[in-house]
């Protein structure tokens, strides 16, 4: 199960109630007012935690509340404040008000905290209003009673690269050549139905990579048919798009018009996603037509960075591998 998008109940501590209380010790015949004051109400406090990967948690459960702050009471004590709630969330999460519809929050950085909804305060006990001509108050004030809200939870993965392309083309086994990651590969489409992450380790720079393996494509995307824009979203946080096309036109493709759609859905789903860098990996190189495909698209799209690889023989593969670093390496340093 995969969930990337979830609505949830959240709702701060209320705040506790001030204390109405008089002194009576022996010895101090007029006392006084000494009721202490209320505790504050928790927070509601996301945690990005880089150990989740995607909102399945809030899937099985989806109404959170802190705890109330405790009442105020005699001897000017004051109430213990309550215990916060915190949420984990995964990176990359964004935290909409459901009512509004204005974005609240985002998490990118693990370890990030943000107060999602602070706690009520904590009323006021009667010593607060002794006064010279007050001197036996009999009010105090309740805690700070908050309401309970409705936020909904989106993710965006956050990664280096975005891996297109449409089902079969071979996105799930360059995945897997790359990365240490283990997707679920076979000879039929849509067998990725949610997005992967996988890590291009690098040993010799001593450094590593996000790899986000993007569900096929279908003519349509953007207007939500096939997998949808549902995951398309998941590419609009990476920084260098890889399209993956199948260069051999295995099922009476052709690599030109794959190439020409990919770029067209994604113009219609976001125009800004075809200003980032992106280069091709011309797949199934190992098949007697990509050859003469590759030529047709060189001629098309001169200029273009084109690397030819064959994932089931694993030609070329370490060549991309190099190539996204010294792409992505060398921006990084550039726009230092």
């Amino acid at each position: 199960m995969f969930i990337d998008e979830k609505i949830v109940r959240l709702k701060a501590g209320n705040g506790g109630n001030g204390c109405m209380s008089f002194r009576r010790e022996k010895y101090i015949p007029k006392g006084g007012p000494d009721g202490g004051d209320g505790g504050k109400g928790g927070d509601i406090v996301l945690v990005c935690d880089e150990n989740m990967n995607d909102l399945t948690p809030y899937h099985f459960k989806a109404h959170y509340q802190a705890k109330a702050g405790q009442d105020g009471a005699g001897r000017n004590c004051t109430g213990v404040s309550g215990e916060s709630c915190e949420l984990k969330m995964p990176p990359g999460t964004i935290v909409y008000d459901q009512d509004s519809g204005i974005r609240v929050a985002e998490l990118l950085v693990p370890g990030q905290r943000v107060v999602l909804l602070q706690g009520g305060k904590g009323g006021l006990g009667n010593i607060h209003f002794k006064s010279s001509v007050n001197r036996a108050p009999r009010q105090a004030i309740p805690g700070e009673q908050v309401e309970e809200k409705e936020f909904k939870l989106v993710l965006k993965f956050i990664a280096n690269i975005g891996l297109v392309g449409f089902p079969n083309a071979g996105k799930s086994s360059l995945q897997g050549l790359l990365t240490k990651a283990h997707p679920k590969t076979a000879p039929y489409p849509f067998t990725t139905k949610v997005p992967n992450i996988g890590v291009i380790e690098y040993e010799n720079h001593y450094d590593r990579l996000l790899l986000a393996d993007i569900p096929g494509l279908i003519k349509g995307a953007s207007e939500n048919k096939g997998l949808g824009h549902r995951f398309l979203r998941h590419i609009e946080r990476c920084s260098l798009l890889l399209f993956i096309l199948d260069m051999a036109g295995v099922d009476n493709r052709d690599p030109l018009e794959d190439y020409a759609q990919l770029r067209e859905e994604l113009r219609l789903f976001d125009p800004k996603l075809l200003e980032k860098p992106h280069m091709i990996a011309a797949n199934k190189m190992d098949l007697p037509e990509a050859k003469e495909n590759l030529k047709r698209f060189q001629k098309k799209h001169k200029g273009l960075f084109i690397r030819p690889i064959s994932c089931l023989e694993g030609t070329g593969i370490k060549e991309l591998k190099e190539d996204l670093y010294a792409d992505l390496r060398s921006s990084d340093i550039s726009d230092n």
